[in-house]
C-alpha cells in the first residue's frame, strides 16, 4: 500500500528546469530520506508535495497523495489537505513561527483554521502537543513568544503545530541543521516516537548522510533535480552504485591533509575568566539573580594551532568567544593576545584588534547585502588602515579561497553558500591575523562543500601560520579538523586534551553523553563501495 506516489515529476520556473523525472513512493508509516547537496532539488521537492510551488512554476507528473493527483487539485482542496493530511516542518523555526504570536495560539491556530475545534478545545489541544513534544505547560507556558525560547525548543514548537492535526505524513526539511548534537538526538528521537505512535509516515529531507542511515528504512538521492539512486537505506548506503552518492560518502567522512606546524610559544591565553549577566527579577522588590555564563575558564592556544570547543546550546560557547574577540567584557580574569591583554568595554588598540578575525556561521547575515563584495572584503582595513593597493590585496584574497578577482563588483546574494563562506574567510584574511575564530563556520553547509571549505581552512593555515578556534557543536568536524578539544557545560570547561583522545577514550560522563549523541553511519555500510 502506498501514501505517497510521486512519478515523473518535473517542474521548471520561467523555463529554468528545477526538477526532472522524479519518482519515489512512501508508504504509510514508513521513514523515507531524500539527501543531495543544497540546490539538488530536495526542498522544491518537498515544496511540489505540499502545493506551495513559486509563482511561475509549470509542473508535470503526478503526485497521488492516498489516491488524490495534488498537482491537479484546486487551492481549496489543497488548503484543507496541508496542515490536517500533511504537514511540514521547516528548516528554520524562527523564519517559519510568527514573532508576534504566543506559542499556543500558533499551535491552536492550525485545528482553528480548519475548524477542528472550538478555542478553548485548541487551546486544550495546543497544550496537549506540546507537552507530546517535550514542552509541558508547566515549564513552558502557552503564553510564551518565539524569541523566548532556544532554538531546539522552537523546533519542537514547529513539530507540534505539524503533528496537531496527526496527520498521515509529515515533511521535515532540514528540521536539525543548526542544533547541537544532543538537542539533534533529541528532535530525532521525538521524531521517530511519533510517527511509531501516530503512524505517520515521515518524509525526512537532509543532506547528513548519518542522521538517515539512523531514522530511514529507504532513502532517495538526488543530484540536480533528478533521483540518481534509490532504495533500501542499508543496501544504498553499501552498493553506493552511483558515482554521486560515492562522491557524498566520500566527503561526509573527510578528513583535511594538515600539516602539524604548531609552535610552542603562547598566542592567546584566557585564565580564570569570568562573566556574568543579571536575569530579570522574579518580583517587583527582589534582587536581579545572576547567570554565570562564564565560570572560571582557562585556555591557550598556540602559534599554528588548531583548537575546537564544543558544547550545548547555552554553555557558554559564544559568550567566552566575544569575550576573547574583546566584544564582551568579563567582570574577572584575564585575556591575552601575544602578551597584551585585551580589553574588552574599554579602549583596545586596533592594532590588537587586526591581529585576530571571525567567520561567522551564517556568512549572508554578517555582510551588508547593499555592498558589493570588494568593499566587503575590504572592511578589516578601518583596523589598519587602507593600503594604497588595497584592491588588488582584496583580489588577491579571494582568489587565494578559490573565487575570482572578477567576483569583487558582485553582490553576496549572487553566490552561493559554500561561495558566501569563501567571501567571508577572504574577509578574515585580509589583514593577516594570528588567530581567526570559526563560529560555527561549516554546520549549515552541505557534506561535499563542507569539505572544500575544510581543505581550503587548513590549506590557509599551512601556508600562512595561522592560529584556529574552531567553536562548533559538529563533533565530526571538530575531530577531523583540530588538535586539542575543550568540552564546555554550564560555563565551565568539564575536558581537555588532544582531539582523538578526547573523543575515543572520553574521561567525563557529559562528554560521554555528546560522543553517544552523535550520529553515525554503521561502520559495516562504510565499507569501500566497488566502481562498477
Amino acid at each position: 500500500m502506498t501514501l505517497l506516489s510521486v512519478r515523473g515529476l518535473s517542474l521548471s520556473i520561467d523555463a529554468t528546469p528545477i526538477l526532472a523525472e522524479v519518482s519515489f513512493d512512501i508508504a504509510p508509516g514508513e521513514t523515507f530520506g531524500l539527501v543531495g547537496e543544497s540546490g539538488s532539488g530536495k526542498s522544491m521537492t518537498a515544496l511540489g508535495v505540499m502545493g506551495l510551488l513559486p509563482s511561475g512554476t509549470v509542473a508535470a507528473g503526478e503526485v497521488r497523495f492516498a489516491g488524490e493527483n495534488l498537482l491537479s487539485l484546486p487551492e481549496r482542496r489543497l488548503t484543507a489537505l496541508r496542515g490536517n493530511e500533511i504537514g511540514m516542518i521547516f528548516q528554520e523555526p524562527m523564519t517559519a513561527l510568527n514573532p508576534m504570536k504566543t506559542i499556543g495560539d500558533q499551535v491552536a491556530e492550525t485545528l482553528l483554521i480548519h475548524r477542528a475545534a472550538r478555542r478553548a478545545e485548541a487551546r486544550a489541544a495546543a497544550r496537549d502537543r506540546l507537552a507530546r513534544v517535550g514542552l509541558p505547560e508547566e515549564r513552558f507556558p502557552l503564553s510564551l513568544y518565539p524569541h523566548e525560547l532556544s532554538g531546539g525548543q522552537r523546533q519542537r514548537v514547529a513539530i507540534a503545530m505539524a503533528i496537531a492535526l496527526r496527520p498521515k505524513l509529515l515533511i521535515a526539511d532540514e528540521p536539525t541543521t543548526a542544533l547541537d548534537v544532543t538537542t539533534q538526538a533529541q528532535i530525532l528521537d521525538l521524531l521517530k516516537r511519533l510517527t511509531a505512535e501516530e503512524g505517520m509516515a515521515l518524509m525526512l529531507i537532509t543532506h547528513d548522510l548519518a542522521v538517515v542511515a539512523g531514522m530511514a528504512t529507504h532513502v532517495a538521492v538526488m543530484q540536480q533535480g533528478r533521483i540518481v539512486e534509490d532504495g533500501a537505506t542499508g543496501t544504498v548506503f553499501r552498493t553506493r552504485a552511483h558515482d554521486y552518492t560515492r562522491k557524498l560518502f566520500a566527503a561526509s567522512g573527510h578528513r583535511p591533509a594538515r600539516t602539524a606546524r604548531t609552535r610552542p610559544e603562547t598566542l592567546l591565553e584566557v585564565e580564570e575568566a569570568v562573566r556574568e549577566y543579571a536575569l530579570p527579577r522574579p518580583t517587583a522588590f527582589a534582587p536581579h539573580p545572576r547567570l554565570r555564563a562564564v565560570d572560571g575558564v582557562s585556555l591557550t592556544i598556540r602559534r599554528g594551532e588548531s583548537l575546537g570547543l564544543v558544547g550545548e546550546s547555552g554553555c557558554g560557547k559564544s559568550t567566552l568567544t566575544r569575550a576573547i574577540l574583546g566584544l564582551d567584557p568579563i567582570q574577572s580574569g584575564r585575556v591575552r593576545l601575544g602578551g597584551a591583554e585585551v580589553t574588552a568595554g574599554r579602549t583596545m588598540p586596533r592594532a590588537l584588534r587586526a591581529r585576530m578575525q571571525v567567520v561567522f556561521q551564517d556568512p549572508y547575515g554578517s555582510f551588508n547585502p547593499r555592498h558589493r563584495v570588494g568593499r566587503l572584503v575590504a572592511e578589516p582595513f578601518h583596523l589598519t588602515g587602507t593600503p594604497t593597493d588595497a584592491s588588488d590585496r582584496v583580489a588577491a584574497a579571494l582568489e587565494e579561497v578559490g573565487l575570482e578577482a572578477g567576483d569583487m563588483t558582485k553582490y553576496i546574494h549572487e553566490f552561493s553558500g559554500g561561495q558566501r563562506q569563501r567571501v567571508a574567510i577572504a574577509r578574515a584574511l585580509i589583514i593577516r591575523p594570528d588567530l581567526i575564530v570559526l563560529d560555527e563556520a561549516v554546520s549549515a553547509l552541505d557534506v561535499r562543500v563542507r569539505a572544500q571549505v575544510l581543505d581550503l581552512l587548513a590549506r590557509l593555515q599551512d601556508s600562512h601560520g595561522l592560529a584556529y578556534l574552531f567553536v562548533s557543536h559538529d563533533l565530526s568536524v571538530v575531530r577531523a579538523v583540530t588538535d586539542r578539544v575543550l568540552v564546555m557545560r554550564s560555563g565551565r570547561i568539564v575536558e581537555e586534551g588532544e582531539t582523538e583522545t578526547v573523543f575515543t577514550r572520553p574521561s567525563h560522563p557529559y562528554t560521554r553523553q555528546l560522543v553517544a549523541a552523535t550520529p553515525v553511519i554503521p561502520a559495516n555500510w562504510k565499507e569501500e563501495a566497488h566502481d562498477d
